[in-house]
């Protein structure tokens, strides 16, 4: 089996959604003065690669800790949207891929915009789903939807329709993936495990993609 990481590293430096504050990593302790290595972690629980939980956006709406672990693992397809020349992926953008759809639980959206991660430009013109395109995929069966962007709507959204349109079916949605174009074309088991945090909005993730040699 072959494992593919799809996290960015965790870092103080890291890019944070704005007008959130970035991560704090301490060394607590070293094994110079203490005997052995401690880190204290301070960040937000939607810092870099991450999962929403539908109680993120939509008031008694399930947690994460609401969800059976089962919920964060299945089959995965990326579709590839990177050659569109538009900021916002439409329906006829995904259309021809319906039936890799429907055989997969968490659809990957491969923009490429992972590239501008740790610059400026990644918070500006990113692509996102219209929310059209969002009613369209929730209505598969779904566990999840993932992108390589810091979200599912602009950051200037005062409406989030699309993380509503896959919140009102259950769906959680990962964020802030990489190396989606190393699983263009290819079958693998999804994985986006949260930590276990009672009413948990949000999480970061492990994301990985695991491939049957």
């Amino acid at each position: 089996m072959t494992v593919v990481d799809l996290n960015h590293f965790i870092t103080e430096s890291m890019p944070v959604y704005p007008g959130t504050e970035p991560p704090r990593i301490v060394d607590a302790c070293t094994i110079a003065k203490n005997g052995f290595a401690e880190k204290l972690l301070s960040f937000f629980s939607h810092t870099g690669t991450h999962i929403d939980a539908p109680g993120h956006i939509l008031a008694g709406a399930a947690t994460l800790d609401d969800l059976d672990i089962a919920h964060f693992i299945g089959p995965g397809c990326v579709l590839d949207v990177s050659a569109r020349n538009r900021a916002q992926i439409e329906v006829g953008d995904l259309e021809s891929q319906a039936e890799r759809i429907a055989a997969a639980e968490f659809v990957l959206l491969h923009s490429g915009w992972a590239k501008y991660w740790g610059d400026p430009e990644y918070f500006v013109a990113y692509p996102v789903l219209t929310e059209a395109a969002a009613r369209w995929l929730a209505g598969f069966d779904l566990k999840g939807i993932g992108v390589d962007t810091i979200s599912v709507d602009e950051v200037d959204s005062a409406s989030l329709a699309v993380h509503r349109a896959f919140f009102a079916k259950n769906m959680v949605i990962i964020e802030n993936l990489a190396n989606l174009e190393t699983l263009i074309g290819k079958e693998f088991t999804f994985s986006c495990l949260p930590l276990k945090l009672a009413e948990s909005d949000g999480s970061p993730i492990r994301a990985v993609a695991m491939l049957q040699e």
